[in-house]
């Protein structure tokens, strides 16, 4: 397990390192001046190269990425060109918001998608199975942002049943929480359904054809057994993975669903960030977001190992 964790933090420090140097070069490269902006309407040139010499927007490209990734290392994420707020504090403030959404959303993914997986391939040329996989067309195709305008137009307009948009914390306003995140979850969950739904399907359906689930039903174990017990174990793992690369995309921000919803998390931030030229958030939450993403892939992989025993020697 040790090895594990250890290669997996090997990895990551390369793949962290060429995923800002990309992002940081690429934003160099975008047009505009954000300090055109930040100066104000009169855009005085002293004033302009003042700010560029606080923020060595002058030095070499080369001399700008090592001296922010020198700050990186310290736990210094730099501050926002236009506000000049400590960039870490603004991602601390927005990262709560967008996990808490994440959690939610693909709790709703799995509790729908897995499910139906499951009972589309046990009954594999039924109408279940064809009505499994016209829902998941139908979640695959309809728009969040139109699903979340419908919801609210009907549950919270016309029912008055849920609160049109906002955010509560989970921890200081439990119900005030659930009830706000109940739609955008829907929203979102039910999109990342569909995904499971078909990977689980494919996933069961490979298994079920296998020798030891025929050796299992040869020796008069019922169904249900079969399909708990030897069959959905093994069809776990491609299972794990898609639900892990998922909640790291959704850690990214889920931006269409964030507006909807008027919920103040990394969409917004990352959107707002890119139209103010705002390179520090930028890099920052693009940053965040990898190891989000990395730490997602060695969650996978400490899953796979306890879901499947014959993974633990290796």
């Amino acid at each position: 397990m040790l090895t594990l964790i250890g290669r997996r933090v090997l990895i990551a420090i390369p793949t962290l390192f060429l995923v800002s140097l990309f992002v940081f070069a690429l934003q160099r490269a975008l047009p505009g001046d954000p300090f055109l902006v930040i100066a104000g309407e009169e855009r005085d040139p002293e004033v302009i190269a003042r700010l560029r010499e606080i923020y060595r927007m002058d030095d070499p490209i080369v001399v700008q990425f090592f001296a922010w990734l020198g700050q990186v290392v310290q736990g210094d994420f730099g501050r926002s060109l236009r506000t000049g707020e400590p960039v870490l504090g603004l991602i601390l403030q927005k990262l709560p918001v967008t996990i808490q959404l994440a959690t939610a959303s693909i709790l709703v993914a799995v509790a729908i998608g897995v499910p139906a997986g499951i009972i589309a391939a046990r009954n594999k040329g039924t109408a279940l199975d064809y009505s499994a996989s016209a829902l998941a067309l139908s979640g695959l195709s309809i728009p969040n942002f139109w699903l979340g305008i419908m919801l609210i137009l009907l549950v919270s307009v016309e029912l008055k049943l849920l609160p049109a948009s906002g955010y509560e914390p989970i921890f200081s306003n439990p119900i005030g929480a659930i009830e706000r995140l109940i739609m955008p979850a829907f929203v979102l969950g039910g999109g990342l359904a569909a995904f499971l739904m078909r990977h689980t399907r494919a996933a069961m359906l490979e298994v079920l054809q296998s020798d030891y689930v025929r050796t299992a039903r040869a020796k008069g174990l019922d169904e249900q057994t079969v399909v708990n017990r030897h069959a959905l174990r093994n069809a776990l793992i491609p299972i794990i993975t898609l639900s892990t690369l998922l909640f790291g995309e959704l850690l990214a921000g889920a931006v269409l669903t964030e507006q909807v919803f008027t919920i103040p998390g990394f969409g917004k931030l990352i959107i707002d960030a890119v139209f103010n030229r705002d390179y520090g958030v930028v890099q920052g939450v693009v940053l965040c977001t990898a190891i989000g993403f990395i730490l997602m892939n060695l969650l996978a992989d400490l899953l796979y190992i306890l879901v499947n025993p014959r993974l633990r020697d290796g």
